[in-house]
């Protein structure tokens, strides 16, 4: 281990400028900035696999339709608070299209990145009833969003879904979290950041109908919208239709993202569904703090407005052009993205082959699919030691323990990966088996 490709001392020393005394807990943006120092200091190009960002080239519809907007002068003019008229229509359509289900455009409510939707849902339903005061997380999940609860001063409660799949299972776990009568909401990302995972449409009914029952919120991240490659999701209109607890559910929150399915990240658009019922229900705490409004008119017009005043002019033209083009069948966006099932399942057999395995491997009965995130482990590692380990070699990962997981591992993102890295890591992580024999 005297040889590894990045010296230890230099991976040692960098960290402990960063002031990280536990690697395990080392934030995505510790990592990356880590890895980025230790390239730029060593000369030897790291395999970075830490930050969920895209790495795929920006839909060219998006783009067309942001420069004929801002060419036409818009960016001169703040946006309305509710939403460009258009992207709140195409966003309906677009959730009617590929999810099978109603939701009126009043509640489709344009926001800087589902990030800024989460943050507005979370303190929107924690401002509901003065009793529930806690955001229950069905873990793993986005490491950010339980720092975003962390900076508003509210609770949160969470356990790993691993060991609690099917109907069974699910339905008594979360009862024994909603029958304490705290809960004011549920998060969960399906595919699942960072396991890929995704719930099975019965278990979106039983969160559901417990959440009727409970009269919680469910926030459902659908960042990675429809990426569940083992299906074909992306037919307009056309079954199957990507699994959502819409169709269970009366009171929940659809957060879509343009970041990952249309690689559209840096200009921080998405949209926040409200459901029908949700977004003219009225809250006893949001009475008292607000006066006369509901829920929908709160997250808007009240929680959002402060944050932003709007959400970026040019930007929502481009989502509505590329939520149109998606829904008419001109645009099939799955096809640009499905590299990064390709790239999962090579990166994976890589790992596998020389003495990993994968953390989160099934998917109830059925392999875990490949797509943007999976999930790796070393026999007899912590997360903490392999992911600063694997550091020593050239790799940079997230551990899960960040992530709400109860399981050794790291979360690896396949989004940056270049072709001739493939040859690169197979090279690294042969040296590492034979540096880290099995006991």
């Amino acid at each position: 281990m005297e040889n590894t490709p990045i010296e230890r001392d230099l991976i040692d020393r960098t960290i402990k400028e960063f002031n990280i005394a536990d690697f395990s807990q080392a934030t995505i943006r510790e990592v990356k900035a880590i890895a980025a120092r230790a390239e730029a200091e060593s000369g030897v190009e790291f395999i970075k696999m830490e930050m969920g960002v895209p790495g795929l080239p920006p839909s060219t519809i998006g783009v067309a339709a942001e420069i004929e907007a801002l060419k036409h002068g818009i960016a001169n003019l703040y946006p309305d608070i509710n939403g460009l008229s258009e992207l709140k229509q195409e966003a309906s359509r677009f959730i009617k299209a590929f999810i099978n289900v109603n939701i009126s455009p009043e509640g489709c409510v344009p926001v800087t990145g589902s990030m800024q939707g989460t943050f507005a849902s979370f303190l929107t339903c924690c401002q509901c009833n003065e009793h529930k005061d806690t955001i229950l997380f069905i873990d793993p999940g986005f490491p950010v969003q339980k720092q975003q609860l962390v900076v508003m001063g509210y609770k949160y409660a969470t356990f790993d879904v691993y060991n609690y799949r099917g109907t069974v299972r699910l339905k008594e776990k979360l009862e024994s979290y909603l029958k304490n009568g705290n809960i004011a909401a549920i998060i969960y990302s399906n595919p699942n950041n960072p396991s890929w995972m995704c719930l099975k449409d019965e278990e979106l009914r039983i969160i559901g109908e417990l959440a009727t029952q409970y009269d919680t919120i469910v926030l459902e991240d659908l960042a990675y919208f429809a990426m569940d490659f083992r299906k074909n999701l992306g037919l307009p209109f056309t079954p199957p239709f990507q699994p959502s607890v819409a169709h269970y559910a009366k009171h929940y929150v659809l957060l879509i993202s343009g970041s990952k399915a249309f690689s559209y990240a840096g200009q921080r658009i998405g949209v926040s569904c409200i459901s029908d019922q949700l977004y003219h229900r009225t809250y006893p705490g949001l009475t008292h703090r607000y006066g006369n409004v509901t829920f929908g008119t709160a997250f808007i017009h009240r929680v959002l407005y402060a944050l932003s005043s709007g959400t970026s002019h040019s930007a929502q033209y481009a989502l509505a052009a590329m939520l149109k083009a998606a829904s008419d069948g001109t645009y099939h966006f799955l096809d640009d993205i499905k590299v990064y099932g390709e790239r999962a399942r090579r990166l994976k057999d890589i790992f596998l082959r020389h003495g990993f395995y994968l953390t989160y491997d099934k998917d109830l009965d059925e392999p875990v699919a490949d797509g943007f995130y999976f999930t790796i482990g070393y026999p007899g590692m912590s997360s903490g030691d392999l992911a600063k380990e694997l550091m020593y070699y050239g790799v940079s990962a997230i551990s899960l323990n960040t992530t709400g997981s109860t399981r050794q591992g790291l979360r690896a993102c396949t989004s940056f990966i270049q072709d001739h890295q493939y040859a690169q890591l197979e090279e690294r992580m042969a040296r590492f088996e034979a540096d880290h024999p099995h006991k």
